[in-house]
Parts: C-alpha cells; sequence; structure tokens
C-alpha cells in the first residue's frame, strides 16, 4: 500500500512473531562470551608463534642486509666472430625494421630483453693491444679495425692510408686536404677565443676519423667527435681506436644526449647534414646545445659557392640560393655571422636575450619559441621539435663570456650547481677534494693510471666530473656519463670544462667493443639494481673494454662478491681492495679483463 502522501509503506504479515531487540541483544552476548572463551584458551600458543615468526623474519632480513649477495657461477660462451663490431642499439642487421625517412634507423634502438646477448664479444683476429698515446693518434693497428672500404674510397682525401699492418692518419679530410693542423690554423685565424682558454669543450658532428678533434687536443681544446654507425666507415672505432673522445650518435627525430648549453663550439666540415630542411630542425637542436655566445662553425657547401660550386655537381644558383637560406634561418635562431674567409664561416649564439625577447613578442615568428613544458635539458629519448630553446634568464654566467677561462673553470663552481638539489659552491668544493684523496688512493691500488697504458676512460655514473678533474694533468681524457634517472648533473660537468653524456645503464651504450682503457663506477649497482639486471650491465662492461683495460668498480660490501663471481665468467681477474678510508661497508673491486681470441667461427 501506499501512504497518504503517495510514498511506498509495508505492513506487517499477521502469522509473524516479533523478537523483542532485548533478547536479540542477550544471544549475541552470549555468543560473543563463548567466541571470547576459545580465543583466550589458544592466546599464549598464538602470540608464542607469531612472535618466533616475526623474530625470525627480522633477524633474516638483518642477516640478510649485512652478508652479501650470493650468485651462482657462470662461464660465458663466446659469441660468434661475426659479433666482432657488436653494436647492440645500433645493429645494421636490424636496420630494415625501422624507417628511412630522416635516417630514422640509424638512431638508438635496443633488443628487447629476450634478444639480448649472454656471450662475450671476441676481438677481430689478428687484433694487438692499441699503440699508445700520443702515437696513436697518429697510427693505429689495421687488424684492429680492418675496415678496407674506407680506406679506398677516402685515400684521395687524405683521411687514412694503409702501410703494411697499419692505418696511418696523415691528418686530411675533405675540407682540409693540405692537413688539419693548417685549417685549424685558419679557424684560430677567425675566432681568436680558441687560443686564450674561452672555448674549450666543442662538438663535430659528421667527424670522419676525428682528426679535427685529435688536433684541438694539442690546443687545449676538448672535442666530443659524433657520427652514426654504418657498415662501412666506423668513424667513431677509428677515433676511440686513436684515443680521441667519441660517441656514435645522428642528429635525426631524437635530441642529442647533452643538456642545454653545453658545448662552447660546434663544427660540421661537409657533414652533409641537411641544415635547411624540414624546417631547419637539426640545426635548433646545435642552437639547444650550444652555449650563449658559443660558435657554430661550417667549411663546406654551401659556403663559398661562389668559388666553388663547379666541384658540387650543381649550379651557382642553387648554391646561392641554399646560403641565403641558411643565413636566414640562422638569423631566426638569434645567430649572427661572427666571420668568414675562404670556405670557413663562423656564426656566433646570442648571448643575451634581446633577441629572444623578440621571438616570444611575436606570435607569427619561426621557429616560435619552446613552450615551458619543454624541459631543455630532457635529452633522453626526447623527441625533436621544431622551436628556440630560450637560455634560462637566471644563468647570468652560464654564457661563452662570463664562465671562467680556461683551466680556472675546472675549479671553479658553476652556476647551474644551484639548480641541483643539495647543490651549492660548498658541496662542489667537497667533491673537488674529495677525489683528490681517491685519486691518490686509485693510483696506488692500479699504478697503470697517469701512464701511457690508459688513454680512454669512462666515468660510469659521475656527478660533478670530479674523478675526471682529479686526472685532468694525466695523458687521458674522460668520458663523464650521468644517468638518465639520476639528478641532472651533466650541465655542472660541461660548465667546468669537461665531456660527458646521459645514458641509462639499463642498455647498451653508444660505442663499438673494445673502445675504453678503464671504466670506473661508483655505487652503479646499488643505485640501479632495482632497475638494471647487474649481469646485462657487467656483459656490456665486458663489450667496451679494451683486452687488458681495468676497472674500478667501487661498491658496497652486498654487492661485491656477486661482481666478482659474475667478474671470473667473463674472464676477468679481480682482487676486492680496501677503499682509502679502509670501511667495512665499501669495497674496491680491480679487475683486469684478459686477452683472448675467438674459437667460434660460426654465423648469427
Amino acid at each position: 500500500m501506499k501512504h497518504k502522501d503517495g510514498k511506498p509503506g509495508y505492513q506487517q504479515d499477521k502469522g509473524s512473531r516479533v523478537v523483542p531487540m532485548s533478547i536479540m541483544f542477550i544471544v549475541l552476548c552470549g555468543f560473543s562470551f563463548y567466541l571470547g572463551g576459545i580465543f583466550c584458551s589458544e592466546k599464549n600458543r598464538f602470540e608464542t608463534t607469531n612472535a618466533k615468526d616475526v623474530a625470525n623474519a627480522i633477524q633474516s632480513s638483518k642477516d640478510s642486509v649485512s652478508s652479501s649477495l650470493q650468485v651462482k657461477s657462470v662461464a660465458f660462451p663466446e659469441c660468434s666472430s661475426n659479433y666482432q663490431d657488436y653494436t647492440p642499439c645500433t645493429d645494421p642487421t636490424k636496420w630494415k625494421k625501422y624507417g628511412v625517412h630522416r635516417l630514422t634507423f640509424m638512431e638508438r634502438h635496443c633488443p628487447p630483453v629476450f634478444e639480448r646477448k649472454e656471450c662475450l664479444i671476441p676481438p677481430p683476429d689478428g687484433y694487438k693491444p692499441p699503440i699508445r698515446w700520443p702515437k696513436s693518434r697518429d697510427e693505429c693497428w689495421y687488424r684492429n679495425v680492418p675496415y678496407d672500404w674506407i680506406n679506398k674510397q677516402k685515400s684521395n682525401q687524405n683521411w687514412l692510408r694503409k702501410e703494411g699492418e697499419k692505418f696511418l692518419f696523415p691528418g686530411g679530410g675533405t675540407m682540409f686536404p693540405r692537413g688539419v693542423s693548417e685549417y685549424v690554423d685558419s679557424m684560430q685565424n677567425l675566432i681568436p677565443e680558441m687560443t686564450d682558454g674561452t672555448v674549450r669543450t666543442a662538438i663535430d658532428t659528421g667527424c670522419g676519423v676525428a682528426s679535427w678533434g685529435g688536433d684541438l687536443l694539442d690546443r687545449g681544446i676538448l672535442t666530443l667527435s659524433l657520427a652514426p654507425r654504418d657498415n662501412h666507415e666506423a668513424q667513431v672505432q677509428f677515433a676511440l681506436e686513436r684515443g680521441i673522445p667519441a660517441i656514435l650518435g645522428i642528429i635525426s627525430t631524437q635530441r642529442l644526449p647533452f643538456p642545454s648549453n653545453s658545448f662552447d663550439m660546434a663544427h660540421c666540415s661537409r657533414c652533409l647534414i641537411p641544415w635547411t630542411e624540414f624546417g631547419g630542425i637539426y640545426l635548433m637542436e646545435i642552437h639547444r646545445i650550444l652555449r650563449p655566445g658559443g660558435f657554430w662553425v661550417l667549411s663546406g657547401p654551401p659556403v663559398n659557392y661562389e668559388h666553388r660550386w663547379r666541384g658540387w655537381n650543381t649550379t651557382i644558383e642553387e648554391q646561392r640560393s641554399d646560403y641565403e637560406k641558411l643565413q636566414e634561418l640562422l638569423t631566426s635562431l638569434c645567430f649572427k655571422l661572427y666571420n668568414k674567409k675562404d670556405d670557413i664561416a663562423v656564426w656566433q649564439k646570442a648571448s643575451d636575450n634581446s633577441c629572444y625577447n623578440k621571438i616570444a613578442n611575436n606570435a607569427e615568428a619561426y621557429p616560435p619559441k619552446c613552450d615551458d613544458s619543454l624541459e631543455p635539458d630532457s635529452a633522453w629519448y626526447t623527441p625533436l621539435r621544431s622551436c628556440v630553446v630560450v637560455p634560462n634568464q637566471k644563468h647570468k654566467k652560464s654564457g661563452l663570456k662570463s664562465v671562467p677561462k680556461w683551466p680556472e673553470r675546472l675549479r671553479t663552481a658553476p652556476e647551474r650547481i644551484s639548480d641541483i638539489h643539495g647543490g651549492s659552491a660548498s658541496t662542489f668544493n667537497h667533491d673537488n677534494s674529495k677525489w683528490k684523496v681517491r685519486a691518490k688512493h686509485y693510483k696506488k691500488l692500479l699504478p697503470a693510471i697517469g701512464t701511457d697504458k690508459i688513454r680512454n676512460i669512462m666515468d660510469m655514473n659521475t656527478v660533478y666530473g670530479g674523478f675526471a678533474a682529479s686526472v685532468i694533468d694525466d695523458p687521458l681524457w674522460v668520458m663523464n656519463v650521468v644517468s638518465s634517472y639520476a639528478a641532472n648533473t651533466l650541465p655542472v660537468v660541461f660548465d667546468r670544462g669537461l665531456i660527458g653524456t646521459y645514458h641509462d645503464w639499463c642498455e647498451a651504450f653508444s660505442t663499438y667493443p673494445r673502445t675504453y682503457d678503464l671504466l670506473h663506477l661508483d655505487g652503479l649497482f646499488t643505485a640501479e639494481s632495482h632497475r638494471c639486471d647487474m649481469k646485462y650491465v657487467l656483459l656490456e662492461m665486458d663489450r667496451i673494454l679494451r683486452p687488458n683495460g681495468y676497472t674500478i668498480i667501487r661498491e658496497s660490501s652486498y654487492f661485491v662478491d656477486a661482481v666478482a663471481t659474475i667478474a671470473k665468467g667473463m674472464r676477468w681477474g679481480c682482487r676486492k681492495e680496501d677503499t682509502e678510508y679502509g670501511v667495512e661497508k665499501e669495497k674496491i673491486l680491480i679487475c683486469q679483463k684478459k686477452l683472448w681470441y675467438s674459437s667460434n667461427k660460426s654465423s648469427r
């Protein structure tokens, strides 16, 4: 039925009985008393059992923390000899899987976990320990980098030539067939800042065999040579075999793995990068990584087109148009022509924000200013965008004219250290002091540091580049790697006049096998073992380490024995040492990779 207000109501059935609430209450209380008696009778047994379980769990946890990680011994097999130059994330055998647009197939494409190799990369037949620095700058063993194609194709340009068992590097190049030293001399006449310590870091895009970077080392300029993996030329492998800094990479659809405002100078010597195509996006990336006031140097088409166009299989009108497009693009990116003579033209990036303010205030400007959602330093698998990264106005002392000249800048706390949580001049100076002590201790444990036995070094998880700074007077160079998952300290590394890159150690590094003499890590497994399988990180270390090369593994005691066990399976010889402070919670493993030759000739 319904109430008179129309809402539904219910009428009790006459045959049913109503149970008084007081009776229900008494029944429930009696039942509860019964259950309580059962619980109390078993209370002691439950408490005793649970207490023992908890105590055992806590003790087990303590034991696991105080003891070391244990892993099973394993002897890794040899990979096929076809893998002697294997670069997992830039593998030419996989290129067909990826697009050809803007050469995206040459970018990083790492294999999935189930395709990772669990074998040891063999050296080529006849491999010899590399020729030592500085002699290596001028020659290397042919069998270490056995590429006849580049010798035949580039012999007329004086890149290199084969004589007997060696490749010789006369110092020539496409735009400097008379020698790189004369070429750099001409460049210094156009850029006096190259001679007084103002210019310290440079990047060479499309580096050839890195002769330009090699020549600049004697002039106090540290150059990172960049080139993609290819089937024939192996430009980066030649560079590292010579002892010159280099890394695999290409400007395509993703940012280069460097922070913004890093390099003092960028160079392209007929590098064949189509700077004005695709809306000028490649030159926008050069703009991003170049420090305010930094220089971009171009030699080759379309520079000096008035006299060179006949040799470029084009017309003077086409070359004039290309040059005008380039100049217009550079102007829109706040570059100004700094100097020009013959085949070399130099542009300088704006050192203040007056030009960028005009872009921001012009809604129709192209390229536009990047919006705030795009982090300027985000550079690990970050897509390129057609916009201008404007330098942060709060950084008044990060421009080329403002940073101290080399070598003073190495020991001066950079302005950008304040962007790091907990970063300050005090922490920077403390880090410097700490690494002076550590480097001294490392040299006692490994006397080869500072000799011609060690040239190419990688600090696999640096903070401020302290290790590199502590060995700056030794005949070596250091690739400073900052984890893409760690605090962004790489700008500080560049600001102090050192070089480095972002990387994720769950993946393979962008280099060829057998390219580093010494790998150093400081707590890498403690920091990354929750993400990265230690076995694969160590196998990657074995891939990029030269035979007879060394590792300094500074780790918590929990990981050291496990690392040593895996290292033994990779044919490394290791010894455990105390740190400089002799604490038990942290140890140092000094390991050396053995030289062995492949007995496995099977194909992939």
